[in-house]
């Protein structure tokens, strides 16, 4: 018995070292931006000296790039709270949906920091993370995270640029 337990030991070991590298190996990147534009929204501004305004929107677009979610239709469910040139906070949910109906929901979370730039402008910092919350047909099971950047196209388009890994479905 004493001369197995160290055999099982090893054993054991090197089975969930190769589990964990092929589940590691399953990752897919994904790296998709999709500019989107907006379908519906409503806009609460406050009538104080802050200039916050709250906006909920719902946009949408294609996603280019690589990875499973590349070629699908992009909409956004969210709600921006931003105070101009001060900060925001931003949050919703991202829907996926390919070519045969599938969806795949993101939740993300956005944060808006106001820095001075080199020129000496305001210069707006548009980060956060997002991370997979659901799914439908070959989405169902997925899971992965990583990261979210949000870039100003014009008065009313963004970029959504994601970044990260994705597992699919077993």
């Amino acid at each position: 018995m004493t001369i197995m337990r160290p055999f099982l030991i090893g054993l054991a070991t090197t089975a969930l070292t190769a589990t964990a590298l092929t589940t590691r190996a399953m990752a897919e990147e994904l790296a998709v931006e999709a500019v989107m534009s907006p379908v519906n929204e409503m806009r609460l501004d406050f009538e104080d000296d802050s200039g916050r305004f709250v906006l909920l929107v719902q946009r949408q677009g294609e996603a280019s790039g690589t990875g499973l979610l590349a070629g699908a239709t992009a909409t956004e469910y969210g709600m921006h709270s931003i105070r101009p040139g001060t900060d925001g906070r931003a949050g919703g949910y991202l829907v996926f949906e390919d070519a045969d109906g599938d969806k795949a929901y993101l939740d993300w979370t956005l944060r808006a920091v106001f820095a001075a730039g080199p020129d000496g402008n305001t210069q707006l910092l548009d980060n956060g993370f997002w991370e997979v919350a659901g799914g439908t047909g070959k989405h169902q099971g997925l899971k992965g995270a990583g990261t979210f950047h949000l870039e100003i196209v014009n008065d009313t388009d963004r970029n959504y640029i994601l970044t990260g890994e994705l597992f699919p479905a077993e």
